[in-house]
Protein backbone atom coordinates (compact mmCIF):
# COMPACT_ATOMS: atom_id res chain seq x y z
CA UNK A 1 0.00 0.00 0.00
CA UNK A 2 1.23 3.40 -0.72
CA UNK A 3 1.73 6.22 1.69
CA UNK A 4 -0.44 8.71 1.33
CA UNK A 5 0.27 12.59 0.88
CA UNK A 6 -0.88 13.36 4.25
CA UNK A 7 1.48 10.71 5.84
CA UNK A 8 4.47 12.73 3.51
CA UNK A 9 3.61 15.89 5.03
CA UNK A 10 3.46 14.62 8.46
CA UNK A 11 6.69 13.61 8.12
CA UNK A 12 8.17 16.25 6.49
CA UNK A 13 6.90 18.95 9.56
CA UNK A 14 8.81 17.21 12.20
CA UNK A 15 12.28 16.57 10.14
CA UNK A 16 11.85 20.93 9.14
CA UNK A 17 11.64 21.59 13.28
CA UNK A 18 14.45 19.30 13.71
CA UNK A 19 16.36 20.89 10.81
CA UNK A 20 15.80 24.42 12.47
CA UNK A 21 16.74 23.91 15.83
CA UNK A 22 19.62 22.45 15.07
CA UNK A 23 20.48 25.23 12.69
CA UNK A 24 19.65 27.98 16.19
CA UNK A 25 22.91 26.72 18.56
CA UNK A 26 22.17 28.26 22.14
CA UNK A 27 25.18 29.78 22.21
CA UNK A 28 26.98 32.06 19.90
CA UNK A 29 31.20 31.59 18.52
CA UNK A 30 32.31 33.85 15.97
CA UNK A 31 31.19 37.57 15.59
CA UNK A 32 27.98 38.70 16.43
CA UNK A 33 24.94 39.79 13.99
CA UNK A 34 25.75 43.15 13.86
CA UNK A 35 23.23 44.34 10.92
CA UNK A 36 20.98 47.33 12.05
CA UNK A 37 16.99 46.20 12.47
CA UNK A 38 15.63 49.57 13.05
CA UNK A 39 17.46 53.01 14.53
CA UNK A 40 15.08 55.29 16.08
CA UNK A 41 16.06 58.77 17.35
CA UNK A 42 13.68 61.55 19.03
CA UNK A 43 13.58 64.62 17.19
CA UNK A 44 14.84 66.82 20.11
CA UNK A 45 18.36 67.50 20.51
CA UNK A 46 20.74 68.89 23.11
CA UNK A 47 23.30 71.49 22.24
CA UNK A 48 26.82 72.13 23.28
CA UNK A 49 27.51 72.69 26.74
CA UNK A 50 24.24 71.06 27.59
CA UNK A 51 24.40 68.80 30.78
CA UNK A 52 22.68 66.33 29.49
CA UNK A 53 25.89 65.03 27.26
CA UNK A 54 27.90 64.34 30.37
CA UNK A 55 24.75 62.25 31.86
CA UNK A 56 24.39 60.53 28.62
CA UNK A 57 28.26 59.51 28.69
CA UNK A 58 27.74 57.98 32.01
CA UNK A 59 24.88 56.03 30.70
CA UNK A 60 26.30 54.71 27.80
CA UNK A 61 29.55 53.59 29.66
CA UNK A 62 27.36 52.27 32.44
CA UNK A 63 25.55 50.29 29.86
CA UNK A 64 28.68 48.84 28.01
CA UNK A 65 30.63 48.04 30.79
CA UNK A 66 27.36 46.60 33.03
CA UNK A 67 25.79 44.60 30.16
CA UNK A 68 28.03 42.14 29.06
CA UNK A 69 28.76 40.72 32.85
CA UNK A 70 25.13 40.61 33.60
CA UNK A 71 24.58 36.85 33.38
CA UNK A 72 21.19 38.09 31.80
CA UNK A 73 23.37 40.00 29.07
CA UNK A 74 20.18 42.70 30.14
CA UNK A 75 21.60 45.80 31.67
CA UNK A 76 19.01 49.17 32.71
CA UNK A 77 20.74 52.66 34.45
CA UNK A 78 20.41 56.10 35.17
CA UNK A 79 22.66 59.04 35.60
CA UNK A 80 24.03 60.12 38.98
CA UNK A 81 23.38 63.73 37.60
CA UNK A 82 20.34 65.30 38.74
CA UNK A 83 20.66 68.58 36.83
CA UNK A 84 19.96 66.50 33.68
CA UNK A 85 18.97 62.46 34.00
CA UNK A 86 19.29 60.30 31.43
CA UNK A 87 18.01 56.58 31.52
CA UNK A 88 19.23 53.50 29.78
CA UNK A 89 18.88 49.90 29.19
CA UNK A 90 20.81 47.57 27.09
CA UNK A 91 20.45 43.86 26.48
CA UNK A 92 21.85 40.97 24.17
CA UNK A 93 20.80 37.68 22.87
CA UNK A 94 20.92 35.35 25.33
CA UNK A 95 23.40 32.86 23.99
CA UNK A 96 26.04 35.48 23.37
CA UNK A 97 29.21 35.07 24.80
CA UNK A 98 30.12 38.36 26.98
CA UNK A 99 32.54 39.69 24.78
CA UNK A 100 30.34 39.17 21.86
CA UNK A 101 27.68 41.21 23.53
CA UNK A 102 30.09 43.96 24.39
CA UNK A 103 31.18 44.06 20.74
CA UNK A 104 27.34 44.09 19.88
CA UNK A 105 26.89 46.88 22.18
CA UNK A 106 29.70 49.07 20.90
CA UNK A 107 28.33 48.93 16.99
CA UNK A 108 25.00 49.99 18.30
CA UNK A 109 26.07 53.15 20.05
CA UNK A 110 28.19 53.73 17.55
CA UNK A 111 25.12 53.10 15.11
CA UNK A 112 22.90 55.28 17.13
CA UNK A 113 25.81 58.14 17.53
CA UNK A 114 26.04 58.30 13.24
CA UNK A 115 22.42 58.58 13.02
CA UNK A 116 21.17 60.34 15.83
CA UNK A 117 23.44 62.97 16.85
CA UNK A 118 22.94 64.88 19.80
CA UNK A 119 19.18 63.60 20.03
CA UNK A 120 17.74 63.42 23.71
CA UNK A 121 16.85 59.95 22.77
CA UNK A 122 17.38 57.05 20.43
CA UNK A 123 17.27 53.20 20.23
CA UNK A 124 19.27 51.06 17.76
CA UNK A 125 18.25 47.55 17.38
CA UNK A 126 20.29 45.04 15.88
CA UNK A 127 20.48 41.45 15.35
CA UNK A 128 21.93 40.45 18.37
CA UNK A 129 21.55 43.29 21.32
CA UNK A 130 20.01 47.00 21.31
CA UNK A 131 20.96 50.14 23.00
CA UNK A 132 18.18 52.62 24.14
CA UNK A 133 18.68 55.71 25.99
CA UNK A 134 16.50 58.72 26.52
CA UNK A 135 15.82 61.82 29.10
CA UNK A 136 13.15 59.73 31.04
CA UNK A 137 11.91 57.03 32.71
CA UNK A 138 11.27 54.02 30.37
CA UNK A 139 9.79 50.15 30.73
CA UNK A 140 12.01 48.26 27.70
Amino acid sequence: MAPSRRAGRLLFLPLALVHLLSSCPHTTSGAPNTAPLSVLCNGAVYGAGDPFAESLAYVLADLLAATPQSRARDAYTISPYPNAFAYGHAACRAGLTGVDCASCLGSAVSQMNATCGHAVGARAVLVDCSVRYEQYAFVA
